[in-house]
């Protein structure tokens, strides 16, 4: 089978769907590899990687016309929709719920797609979760980024001329992006502190070092595909009671709740952060999804109230080299699971096949 690897067209992103070393692999495996030219050159892969890996460069349309399997990051727009041969099949993120337009003209198209963004969140899987993946080196860029942004050190100092105290930073999420900021803030000698609606997360952060704020309720959040489900509008303003206190001290807070398939609740309002340090940093993880704060502008950085908010939108994308090599891996464990050089098994009842497959011959495909 032809696998092809096409440019990402979205803007501002570097990443791409396969790396040069796991394109061998496929290769060594009786895969066929074509790429479009240039597709690597943002993450650091360039062409002559890709032809010593043993890829063929070819142009993005007789990719798309002629290629069993394209693989790509972000959901394809309508151009690149329209190229498509009919039964070819597709592996990209989608967030089939929020592009429901493309999802049709997709099935309409008859391309059978394997959404990244809906592998199940089950132990066997854990190795094409690349909303894992990807969340991880974001949780990463986030504390980086806060770091680069305060006027502060982070670690306890001491020196002849005085004591430089510790830098507090607030966590909100102990998800995977939430549990690498703990665990980089730490390493860089922070004082961490963490909320989650989860309180089975407590174990996690404290055994990273962080502190784990508890918010005292009979409510309990119930969890679906790895995401804490809407809370009660009861349960967020005990949350925000509990942890105004850390967040009006801290210097750094980094935001990373989302709610699968909606808007990302509102933790910090414009009335908490007027209330929070001169000289204070937020970085919204989950901007792109509306924003943990109420202040948050997608891809900008912007002062209110004296607090610097970063809300830049796809942190993997700037660790592009990385993030690439994890997605391509998740890539490439998932065709394992999928499929075999001679075609796709096509096991529609099986629970990796039947979470990710969103369109197959024409058909949308119900998931429960």
């Amino acid at each position: 089978m032809k696998i092809a690897v096409i440019k990402e067209v979205r803007q501002g992103e570097n990443r791409v769907a396969l790396s040069p070393s796991v394109s061998q692999q496929l290769i060594k495996a009786g895969y066929e590899v074509w790429v479009e030219p240039s597709s690597g050159y943002n993450s650091n892969f360039d062409d002559a990687a890709y032809e010593r890996a043993g890829c063929k460069l070819v142009a993005k349309s007789q990719l798309l016309a002629e290629a069993d399997i394209v693989v790509k990051v972000n959901a394809p727009d309508k151009q690149e929709i329209e190229s498509m041969r009919q039964g070819m099949v597709l592996i990209s993120y989608l967030y089939a719920g929020f592009n429901q337009e493309l999802v049709q003209q997709l099935a309409n198209k008859k391309v059978s797609v394997f959404s990244m963004d809906a592998i199940p969140r089950i132990s066997r899987a854990q190795n094409m979760d690349a909303l894992s993946s990807q969340a991880n080196l974001a949780g990463y860029k986030a504390v980086i980024l806060g770091a680069a942004q305060l006027t502060k050190i982070f670690p306890l100092l001491m020196t002849a001329a005085g004591t430089v105290t510790p830098s507090r930073v607030l966590i909100y999420g102990a998800g995977v992006a939430g549990l690498q900021a703990v665990a980089t803030a730490k390493r860089l000698g922070a004082i961490v502190e963490v909320t989650d609606v989860r309180p089975e997360t407590k174990e996690q952060v404290e055994s990273l070092g962080g502190k784990f704020i508890e918010v005292k309720t009979d409510e309990a959040a119930k969890v679906e595909g790895g995401y804490a489900k809407e809370v009660s509008a009861e349960y967020l303003a005990k949350q925000k009671e509990a942890v105004n206190k850390s967040l009006f001290q801290a210097d750094l807070v980094i935001t990373t709740a989302l709610v699968m398939g909606k808007k990302a609740p509102i933790l910090i309002t414009e009335e908490q952060v007027k209330q929070m340090k001169l000289g204070s940093v937020i970085v919204d993880m989950a901007v792109e999804q509306g924003g943990n704060c109420a202040l948050s502008e997608l891809d900008k950085t912007v002062v209110k109230n004296g607090v610097t908010l970063i809300g830049i939108g796809n942190l993997p994308s700037t660790l592009a080299t990385n993030a690439s090599e994890l997605y391509a891996k998740n890539i490439q464990n998932l065709l394992n699971h999928l499929a075999t050089k001679e075609g796709f098994k096509w096991e529609l009842e099986e629970e990796i096949t039947k979470g990710t497959l969103i369109t197959h011959q024409g058909n949308i495909l119900t998931r429960n």
